[in-house]
């Protein structure tokens, strides 16, 4: 059995569900309410000490961090696959992913936004503004790295879905709560239309989840 613990509007975990949904594994969702706290509980941090979203149970292994986790189902489910067989393609798409996982989504991450609530007392405009300023510096480099290698295909860097096509569509629904116009990158608006009309995808969106408010 596999259970994927997560919040439906964490990034982290949207990207998971897209990667489950790709596999074709069948998974049971249990939420946890960043909003109200239940990552914070004793129960939770047993799970993750870092408490945090997503964590994946398999049987009794459980694992944290969603690039991992889209790792070990790329391992223990190969077929079909979300790496390229190129070596140095793997690389790349390896490194478009962390770019959208790593160097973006952090950044507006309910953690750190709360933060420069708290102690920088910032406000909600100035929330808005630092999402909008982090997100499409990162689009723009995504935006370039997919161009260099325009091949005609639906997705990222191939004709299927695959590991950055799963870390960009969450950063783009990201990118529509905080209004950023994501029609200025050609490459990535083309995605985002794919993702809209995929299965995978379209099971993966937020607003689709048990826990959506």
């Amino acid at each position: 059995m596999i259970r994927l613990h997560g919040f439906f509007r964490s990034s982290s975990t949207h990207r998971c569900r897209i990667a489950l949904n790709l596999k074709g594994l069948a998974y049971d969702t249990k939420p946890v309410n960043l909003r109200s706290g239940d990552h914070q509980t004793e129960a939770f941090k047993v799970m993750n000490p870092h408490q945090a979203v997503p964590v994946l149970v398999v049987d009794e292994q459980v694992m944290t961090q969603s690039l991992a986790i889209m790792e070990w189902l790329e391992e223990r489910y190969p077929e079909p696959a979300l790496l390229p067989t190129d070596t140095e393609l793997r690389a790349l798409v390896r490194g478009a992913s962390q770019l959208l996982a790593c160097d973006i989504q952090p950044l507006h991450n309910l953690r750190v936004l709360n933060y420069l609530r708290g102690s920088w007392e910032r406000s909600e405009t100035d929330i808005s503004d630092w999402c909008r300023h982090w997100i499409h510096s990162g689009l723009s480099a995504f935006e370039q790295m997919i161009e260099a290698r325009r091949t005609g295909t639906g997705f990222a860097f191939g004709d299927s879905p695959g590991m950055a096509d799963a870390c960009l569509a969450p950063q783009l629904f990201a990118a529509k709560r905080f209004a950023l116009d994501v029609t200025v990158f050609p490459g990535i608006a083309r995605l985002a239309e794919n993702y809209a009309t995929h299965p995978a995808f379209v099971a993966a969106e937020p607003a689709n989840q048990p826990d959506a408010a």
